[in-house]
């Protein structure tokens, strides 16, 4: 079986500037997420092991394990691709994504509405988290979730289509303690071509994630 990869970046460190400064992009991604790669990949092993051993003890450990690091590694790779230096405003039908600002219209009431909703969760993430837009296959409405570490407080079967990582590694040497200016900011660099694509993706997929409502 295949082992997880660290994906390379869509830009170089500095395309983020002013939002997000190279250091923190090298850090974040070169480290922490390859730390989130390692860790499934470690885990996979464990797990192979445990298997052949027939040593079920650490098996709930191991659980949490995989399911923490795997959904770091998913997180952060949309999250690089969510973003663009040349992205943020409000996404219009005139760019191209009009079906994803219907969808936001139709689920949220209003782009203000939702953006309200998004940085308020991602802003008050108890601890370690992500603000998520997601969509929700049983209604096939948008959603939005507020992550804490990796994957507590999700939808089963939502699709992650925009992230807004609010651990402090995504920040504090820019923001320091400041996580609210942070997640303001990300408004800035978000890339709704990008967003879109998802969108429509997770649209299309619907009927494989979910069989039956």
């Amino acid at each position: 079986m295949a082992t997880y990869t660290l994906p390379e970046l869509p830009y170089d460190y500095a395309a983020l500037e002013p939002v997000i400064n190279p250091q923190i992009i090298e850090l974040h991604h070169d480290k922490h997420h390859a730390a989130y790669v390692k860790g499934a990949n470690d885990t996979l092993e464990q797990l192979e092991e445990a298997r052949d051993k027939e040593a079920w003890g650490a098996i709930n450990g191991l659980q949490k394990n995989l399911a923490f690091h795997l959904s770091g590694h998913i997180l952060h790779s949309i999250y690089w691709h969510n973003m663009t230096g040349d992205g943020g405003g409000e996404p219009l039908a005139a760019d191209g994504v009009g079906d994803l600002a219907d969808a936001i219209a139709e689920s949220f009431g209003s782009y203000a509405g939702f953006k309200s909703q998004l940085t308020k969760a991602a802003a008050t993430t108890q601890g370690s988290g992500w603000g998520v837009l997601a969509y929700e296959p049983v209604s096939g409405r948008l959603i939005v979730e507020q992550v804490y570490d990796h994957q507590g407080n999700v939808g089963q079967g939502s699709v992650p289509i925009l992230v807004f990582d609010a651990w402090e590694h995504a920040f504090y040497l820019q923001y320091k303690n400041q996580k609210v200016d942070f997640i303001e900011a990300m408004w800035r660099v978000v890339n709704w071509q990008d967003v879109a694509q998802r969108y429509a993706a997770a649209k299309e997929r619907a009927d494989v994630l979910l069989l039956a409502p």
